[in-house]
């Protein structure tokens, strides 16, 4: 019992990372814009968390300059992208490849350092003392609550139970119907690639200040990659995007028990079986029966900028 309860707690706790940038993919490829910069938003949420925290010891401080310089970031992509109509995979590219050289750059005065200030865990009376399922999800840090509880079911009642999650989502399938309707696409676009990355950028705030925590170039180790992979995979919902981050989490949690109690398996593969994971939930939609295929399917709208032709 004690080993599945830190079993959970380690996949609640490394889960977290990839469930916070996937959820921050979910809001850009809703409204019809792809954004592969995860992992340059990450590497820079991540550097900018450490170095807040090493001016001013707060993890709070330090998560909200993350998500600042997310959201600054994003600002220029959306613009690109949105406004500008410029190729969104190019751009999200170029994204990755900026927040990756960028954040090495700034942090190597902080590489191998351990963060001054990070999350505490805050236990939750009552639900911590439920057998197993207790201490490894309601004694966390206040992030991971944030993650599996207010977050996705806030975005999921967003798009699916009100009016303006219908628009959301309607700018993403049709934005030439959602334009006639008198919904600013381009707006509802730019305001979600924004807090997307943003969220992304959390992400990465999320892994220095309450997973690792400290900061080294390459710490992302491409999660960012592995959180676009989950929005396909749970069919671009925010409630199935959080389960499949868990169970990363768990096959990341597998790999940590396994190397501490000496299992007999390379260290090298069990590293690895999150990639591999990720390959296989490629995978799996490409061979579902048609009726998963069509749950799974992307926005009509995706990828492609919009422009209204006023001839």
């Amino acid at each position: 019992m004690d080993l599945l309860t830190s079993l959970l707690a380690t996949a609640f706790l490394a889960g977290g990372v990839l469930a916070f940038a996937a959820l921050g993919e979910v809001l850009a490829e809703r409204v019809g814009v792809v954004n592969l910069g995860v992992e340059g938003l990450m590497a820079m949420g991540a550097v900018t968390g450490v170095a807040a925290v090493t001016a001013v010891p707060s993890p709070a401080f330090g998560f909200l300059a993350s998500l600042a310089v997310g959201a600054a970031l994003g600002i220029a992509f959306a613009s690109a992208t949105v406004f500008l109509r410029a190729n969104q995979v190019l751009c999200g590219l170029a994204l990755t490849l900026i927040g990756t050289g960028l954040s090495a750059t700034v942090g190597r005065g902080y590489s191998g350092m351990p963060s001054p200030a990070v999350f505490e865990r805050v236990e939750i009376p009552l639900l911590s003392k439920i057998p197993v399922l207790g201490p490894a999800l309601f004694s966390q840090n206040i992030l991971v609550y944030l993650i599996y509880i207010v977050l996705p079911v806030a975005l999921h009642y967003l798009m699916f139970r009100t009016r303006h999650g219908l628009n959301l989502r309607a700018v993403g399938e049709n934005p030439a119907a959602a334009d006639s309707a008198g919904i600013p696409v381009g707006l509802i676009r730019f305001a979600y690639v924004v807090a997307g990355s943003a969220l992304s950028a959390g992400a990465g705030a999320y892994l220095t200040l309450a997973f690792v925590p400290s900061w080294s170039d390459g710490v992302v180790a491409g999660r960012g990659w592995i959180a676009v992979a989950l929005v396909i995979f749970a069919g671009y919902r925010p409630i199935p995007v959080v389960l499949s981050a868990l169970f990363f989490g768990f096959v990341t949690a597998l790999g940590f028990v396994g190397q501490a109690r000496g299992w007999p398996v390379g260290a090298a593969v069990l590293s690895m079986m999150p990639y591999l994971g990720t390959i296989a939930l490629i995978i799996v939609p490409v061979l579902a029966w048609q009726k998963v295929r069509r749950l799974m399917a992307a926005p009509a709208s995706l990828g492609e900028p919009y422009h209204r032709d006023l001839r």
